[in-house]
């Protein structure tokens, strides 16, 4: 939920993306379609989604999830990067977001790759829990609201096997999370959840200054 890279200026911002982001056509169509947008801000970074394309290629993912669509960049990022028979499962609550994004599946040809549950995320990881779907995923992406942050990241944790990757975003959260001054809820649920990252032995960490601040957890 950052598009562009947290404490990168914007001259430095375009030099990176002029030097390195190879982007779709229809992903760059959908990042320039919802710059207008009212929310715009909640689109991940280019150069982030191109970062998660990557580790999607480089781990070899066949089956995704992730929690938080809004008008889709993330998802066709995965999803592009995803073989011919890979399956992305997308959660959001918006009907409206999504039907942006789901022109975009269409027209980069990916549509078919992605199932698309509207309902509230919780719900629908507790499904796939109860389906028997349990250590089956290879990757994960979380960034919906972060009120429930905490709750995403225990039922991906059940949902990906060992090996797999949980990718959370936002955990720099523009730089809020490092000011004590900021106490408001979505900050403190951030640095618990960080400060949890840390100490989990389940998973190796690493937090990378991507995006808004983006934690990979690599499930032992």
């Amino acid at each position: 939920m950052s598009n562009q890279s947290i404490g990168l200026d914007a001259n430095l911002h375009s030099y990176l993306l002029s030097v390195s982001l190879r982007e779709h056509p229809v992903l760059q169509d959908l990042r320039n379609y919802t710059a207008n947008h009212s929310q715009a801000r909640m689109q991940i970074s280019p150069e982030q989604g191109q970062f998660m394309a990557l580790l999607v290629k480089m781990a070899q993912v066949t089956k995704a999830l992730e929690v938080g669509v809004f008008t889709g960049y993330s998802a066709l990022s995965v999803a592009l990067a995803l073989p011919s028979e890979g399956r992305l499962v997308a959660c959001d609550v918006s009907d409206e977001y999504t039907a942006i994004a789901r022109q975009f599946w269409e027209r980069a040809g990916i549509a078919q790759k992605i199932d698309l549950h509207i309902a509230p995320a919780q719900d629908t990881l507790n499904h796939l829990i109860e389906a028997g779907e349990v250590n089956t995923f290879d990757f994960a992406f979380i960034d919906a609201d972060k009120s429930n942050y905490d709750t995403y990241y225990e039922q991906a944790l059940r949902l990906v096997r060992a090996g797999g990757l949980i990718a959370i975003d936002n955990v720099l959260w523009y730089g809020r999370v490092a000011d004590p001054t900021v106490t408001d809820n979505r900050t403190e649920r951030i640095r618990s959840l960080n400060k949890k990252l840390q100490a989990d032995d389940r998973i190796d960490l690493s937090i990378l200054p991507v995006g808004d601040g983006l934690a990979l957890a690599l499930k032992r």
